[in-house]
């Protein structure tokens, strides 16, 4: 029963961890708009997500047993669904900083908005789990 809670869950706890990443990220755009030479990332959301809802077919991190001093350590980690991009500047500036004052505000507030939403609907889910629970 609580896998299928947590199957139905799982996809809204990957969007919303996904948008806290980016919120991260454009907030981080947005502190150094003043930074001589510094380049607007950003990451392509619906592909990290479906990146992030594949992660049940990837194998989990692995390390390699040393089994002599002279072997070199290894580890396979499984890389992070959300791959930065640098933002293409609509107007170059003179101090080399790709980071578009408007583009950042805009893109910070959709995804304030979209972080919001998904919390409303696991909220929803939840509650009317709760009720079907009660009865």
């Amino acid at each position: 029963m609580t896998d299928r809670i947590g199957a139905d869950l799982q996809f809204f706890q990957s969007a919303i961890n996904l948008r806290q990443q980016r919120q991260e990220v454009l907030a981080s755009n947005i502190a150094n708009a003043d930074t001589p030479n510094y380049k607007a990332r950003d990451f392509n959301f619906s592909e990290a997500l479906r990146n992030a809802m594949g992660e049940s077919m990837r194998l989990a991190d692995t390390q390699l047993t040393l089994t002599s001093a002279r072997h070199i350590p290894a580890k396979a980690v499984t890389p992070d669904p959300a791959e930065l991009l640098y933002r293409q500047p609509l107007q170059p500036s003179l101090d080399g900083n790709t980071v578009d004052m408007d583009v950042e505000r805009v893109q910070f507030a959709d995804n304030t908005v979209k972080y919001q939403t998904e919390l409303n609907i696991i909220s929803q889910r939840i509650k009317g789990l709760m009720a079907a629970l009660q009865q």
